[in-house]
């Protein structure tokens, strides 16, 4: 996570199996109809799917994970609470384990985040009274170590989620992170291996995804790094990575934000010079209110997602080329959020309470709005799902998070919960390539944005197809779809995501924000037609014969 700020992008201070059938969509985008955000009018919202085109990608599981950092009360308060009244013999909350499951994260990054780039992932393991307790560089806090990789593999297992970890690049580096991998992924029989034997867990992690570094281009950054130092750097520990063990996946830090100096550049840099080791490379985007001159401005922020997704894509195919290479390095947005706190605001935070234990710093409350653009970002990761491999919405608990919890208390959700809850649950198929011709709007930052924003999944084992809106209007909407090649049988789901106030939160009703279902979709022919209420994101689920 960064702690700068651009106009929209904020701090980064962070398949299934095919029937016969073939799955129908339509090639191309185009705008018309311009139309303005105050039009009293109904906007339209035509989308057309072409039978003959083929599917943009399977929709990666690993689109739906999350982050935990040692930040703020992310662990310490958030999954971790040993006192708390729900806590297991681990001191893991099961409330917050139960929701967990329920929102359907599939993995989850960890410890960092700017945490990591000071760490000693030996300090987590082991007993946890001979841990030592470190002052953490990045927060300003004190790290007592309770939580550590060893403590964090048995919460993930509870979990049913996959790990991605992150190894320190900053005051450490190769030999730190080949130790690291033969502790957690070692056959016993070395003294690692043997070592995570002795601390209880007998086999293999396995974990599969590394992240070598974090946020290296930033100078709050502990450690940073120039483009050429961090290339060099991430080559010699990514070879050795995959020398050590076969079959690793490992990220390359990219960018901290699209709106750095060298964006573009140090993706170039680093991996025309690491291509031949790296699967991946790092995305962090975070958007946010302030400067927005109005709701749909605001709203429209996350076309600059498609933007970024683009730049990186076309600077990884660059180093493909260069190397006449033969796999694609996809992208891993392992940050991403809305992040409604300002610099100055997490600053005094961090700077009031110095080195205190987990203190409550960058609490987050998210609004109606806020969980649209939410909404919208995770849909730009479905429909790129050709390029975005892996999304990591940041961050779990507590800080820019889908839950909250209370200390020795109760635990609830964020507006933001429920769009990545029913993505999650839904969006199971391949992505469907559209063409849309409805009414778009013009903001100070983008000339034409569709008034209505869209993707949709189709499921060939089940012969569904599932639709996810977000209308970006004040008035309700009229959203078209053609199925061509396709023909609806029943409407099986509509649920939607609205509020009357759109600066509604769930923090003092911990339900005045939450889905319900509507009857408001209709079939004809092969046209599905949908009533969008203003300024909602919904879910159209439709059964095809």
């Amino acid at each position: 996570m960064t702690t700068h700020n651009s106009q929209y992008s904020a701090e980064t201070t962070h398949p299934d199996k095919q029937d016969s059938s073939p799955a129908p969509t339509a090639a191309g985008t185009t705008a018309s109809n311009v139309s303005t955000t105050g039009n009293a009018t109904t906007p339209d919202a035509s989308i057309a799917l072409n039978a003959d085109a083929t599917p943009v990608a399977d929709v990666p599981p690993r689109l739906f994970g999350s982050f935990v950092e040692h930040l703020g009360r992310c662990v310490y308060g958030g999954i971790y609470e040993p006192s708390h009244p729900t806590a297991d013999e681990n001191g893991f909350r099961q409330d917050v384990l139960d929701l967990v499951k329920e929102l359907g994260v599939t993995c989850v990054r960890y410890p960092g985040g700017n945490f990591v780039s000071n760490y000693n992932w030996e300090d987590g393991i082991g007993p946890r009274e001979n841990r030592p307790v470190r002052r953490d560089l990045a927060w300003h806090c004190t790290e007592t170590n309770e939580m550590g990789i060893d403590d964090f593999y048995r919460w993930s297992q509870k979990a049913g989620t996959e790990i991605m970890l992150a190894v320190n690049m900053g005051t450490r580096g190769l030999k730190a992170a080949l130790e690291e991998l033969e502790y957690v992924n070692g056959a016993p029989g070395t003294e690692l291996a043997d070592r995570r034997v002795r601390n209880g867990i007998t086999e293999p992690m396995d974990i599969k995804m590394w992240c070598i570094g974090n946020e290296m281009d930033g100078p709050w950054q502990v450690g940073h790094m120039s483009p050429d130092e961090y290339a060099a750097a991430v080559d010699r520990v990514a070879h050795a990575m995959k020398l050590a063990e076969s079959g690793l996946e490992l990220v390359a830090c990219g960018s901290s934000s699209a709106h750095m100096p060298t964006f573009g550049s140090w993706e170039r840099s680093v991996l025309t010079k690491a291509y031949d080791n790296l699967d991946f490379v790092s995305c962090h985007a975070y958007y946010y209110e302030r400067g927005a001159k109005s709701l749909q401005d605001y709203l429209a922020s996350s076309q600059d997602m498609q933007t970024f997704i683009s730049t990186v894509a076309a600077c990884a195919d660059e180093a493909k080329n260069a190397h006449t290479g033969d796999h694609d390095i996809a992208l891993s947005f392992d940050e991403w959020g809305v992040w409604s706190m300002s610099d100055v605001q997490v600053q005094k935070s961090v700077e009031d309470a110095p080195w205190q234990t987990a203190p409550a710093i960058s609490e987050q409350i998210y609004t109606m709005e806020d969980a649209l653009l939410f909404a919208s970002m995770l849909m730009n990761f479905i429909k790129r799902a050709d390029r975005v491999k892996i999304a990591c919405q940041s961050l779990l608990t507590n800080i820019s998070s889908c839950i909250m919890t209370e200390k020795d208390g109760g635990v609830w959700v964020q507006p933001v919960y429920y769009p990545f809850a029913l993505m999650a649950q839904y969006a199971h198929g391949v992505t469907l390539d559209t063409r849309y011709t409805g009414d778009t709007y013009a903001c100070s930052t983008f000339e034409t944005v569709p008034c209505v924003d869209h993707v949709l999944v189709y499921d060939g084992q089940k012969h569904e197809v599932t639709a996810f809106f977000v209308n970006r209007m004040e008035e309700s909407a009229e959203a078209t779809v053609s199925l061509q090649g396709m023909e609806p049988e029943a409407v099986l789901k509509s649920i939607a995501l609205f509020h009357e106030d759109k600066k509604a939160t769930n923090q003092k009703e911990h339900g005045c924000v939450t889905p319900v279902e509507l009857e408001n979709v209709s079939c004809s022919g092969n046209e599905i037609s949908v009533e969008l209420v203003p300024l909602s994101f919904q879910m159209v689920q439709i059964r095809l014969k």
